[in-house]
């Protein structure tokens, strides 16, 4: 493999959870933490449901997810595209033979325990099937779960490669780290001999620099890093840690409320005259809050509405827009999650192992285009994007560089599982 093919894989670390993107407010966070507590969630159904759909009770869906906190943005995306997928894989019907599909949603707010509390309520309740994550942290600790009760669960937007092979039980809606990686394959010309990853100091950021290090130091390349605390409000010291450690490349992973004062203080410190950056293109309320700096940034991508083309993307977009929503980074993530969760009942009944036997292997038309879901280690294989952000009167939107084909992106076989 070339040395500029393997420096594009290290960036899986790069959109590991969510893009690093500026947050314009407080309510449209990616931070990786949060609180709030388990009161019981609420019940929506899709399709008819209950004793009179025909078919017998309606099949039990838990979905633990962030509906408040620093993630509910995101975990809004997701909840928007998982009841626009499963509409869709069920013709409009929401059923599946006459039967219904009650979802149960409970809000973890970012928080581990809660999120594995309401999990192992459900799973007492008989729940054979869960899914939502946003948090990559709490994506592990979810999987744990699923293996210690044979339960099937599928993961979110949380991008955590760990989750790739760690058990038979676990998969996911979404992109993992290191397809966000590859995508930056684009960017990288020549070779860079020394690569600081600038990340927060927590399962995200670590999760990143893991990755940069697995494939750019096995390369050959000198990989360092600036970890900053979570919590951490001021980053001017950070920033000129970055610019003294002279980078010949910069990856950039963060996720959060602070994201635009720290690309502010990377401004001011004048990071960007000191090597090429590059990180993940957000959700959309972040592409305004960059301003210029936009301009100094190279973007891997992996969703904005107008990167794919096809049938299916079409028909998320317009589900969502139709219900009063605006698709996003993670609406994809949900609309996968609906139509695995509608396959895997189809073909399984309920049953955990047939369920697991069924989605292993699948391949799919979604709004990324085929998808599969490699058997070895349930990797979701799907296309990438490379984007930049142009000014369209007074605000930034993303504009599609190229796309990058789901094998060029698949990540390497995992063998955990």
């Amino acid at each position: 493999m070339a040395r500029s093919s393997l420096m594009a894989l290290s960036l899986a670390a790069v959109l590991a959870l969510a893009a690093c993107a500026p947050s314009a407010s407080d309510d449209d966070t990616d931070a990786d933490n949060g609180g709030g507590n388990d009161d019981g969630g609420t019940t929506a159904e899709n399709g008819a449901g209950g004793e009179d759909a025909g078919g017998g009770d309606p099949y039990p869906v838990g979905i633990i997810y962030s509906e408040t906190g620093p993630l509910a943005a995101y975990g809004e995306q997701y909840r928007a595209g998982l009841e626009a997928g499963i509409d869709y894989a069920t013709d409009g019907t929401g059923e599946i033979d006459g039967r219904g599909i009650e979802i149960t949603y409970r809000d973890d707010a970012g928080n581990q325990d809660t999120a594995v509390a309401a999990a192992k309520d459900l799973i007492g309740q008989d729940y054979k099937i869960l899914g939502g994550t946003i948090v990559s942290g709490i994506a592990v600790a979810m999987a744990d779960q699923a293996e210690q009760n044979e339960i099937l669960y599928i993961s979110g937007p949380a991008a955590v490669d760990a989750l790739t092979g760690i058990n038979d039980y676990t998969f996911r809606s979404g992109r993992q780290s290191l397809q966000d990686v590859a995508a930056a394959g684009a960017f990288l010309e020549g070779e860079a001999d020394k690569v600081v990853v600038f990340a927060q100091d927590n399962a995200f950021g670590q999760g990143n620099l893991a990755a940069v290090d697995a494939v750019l130091g096995a390369s050959g390349a000198e990989v360092s890093s600036v970890m900053v605390p979570e919590d951490a409000t001021e980053f001017t010291p950070f920033a000129a840690q970055l610019k003294d450690a002279e980078p010949d490349m910069i990856f950039v992973a963060w996720a959060g409320a602070t994201s635009a004062n720290m690309w502010q203080a990377l401004d001011q410190q004048e990071v960007f005259d000191v090597a090429p950056v590059v990180t993940g293109l957000g959700d959309s309320v972040t592409f305004d809050a960059y301003g210029p700096v936009a301009e100094n940034i190279s973007f891997l991508n992996h969703y904005f509405p107008g990167a794919p083309d096809n049938e299916v993307n079409t028909a998320m977009v317009e589900a969502v827009e139709e219900d009063g929503g605006t698709p996003d980074l993670f609406t994809p993530d949900g609309f996968v999650a609906g139509q695995m969760i509608v396959h895997a009942l189809s073909e399984g009944d309920g049953d955990v192992n047939a369920m697991i036997d069924s989605l292993e292997g699948w391949e799919f038309e979604g709004p990324k285009g085929t998808t599969t879901i490699r058997e070895s280690d349930h990797a979701l294989l799907q296309e990438m994007y490379t984007a930049s952000l142009v000014q369209e009167g007074d605000s930034w939107v993303p504009e599609l560089i190229d796309t990058v084909p789901a094998e060029d992106v698949a990540p390497p076989e995992a063998s955990g599982k």
